[in-house]
């Protein structure tokens, strides 16, 4: 029988809830996003993430937009105070 999952207060949703298997990346940020960020919000991330990616053109093989969308992350999470940055994206209009 396989152990339970290991589960993290999760920043972003503010519960108990699955963790992340891996740590994100190899550093102190990583580290810190294993300790304290769940499965859930994680995914949250990666579907919003190409949001910010597209709309300002994002180039992750440069140490600039690496940093920017670092920085987003930070925000997205609760890392970090301040405001996510503008996208293109705008939520549907609801028809009725």
């Amino acid at each position: 029988m396989s152990p339970p999952p290991r589960t993290v207060f999760c920043k972003k949703l503010k519960q108990e809830l699955p963790g992340l298997p891996f740590k994100p990346f190899t550093d102190a940020f990583g580290q810190e996003i294993y300790d304290n960020v769940s499965m859930q919000a994680w995914q949250m991330w990666l579907r919003e993430s190409p949001r910010y990616i597209n709309t300002r053109g994002v180039d992750l093989q440069s140490a600039d937009g690496r940093e920017f969308l670092r920085q987003q992350m930070r925000i997205f999470f609760g890392f970090d105070d301040g405001e996510m940055a503008a996208t293109a994206w705008r939520p549907p209009v609801d028809q009725e």
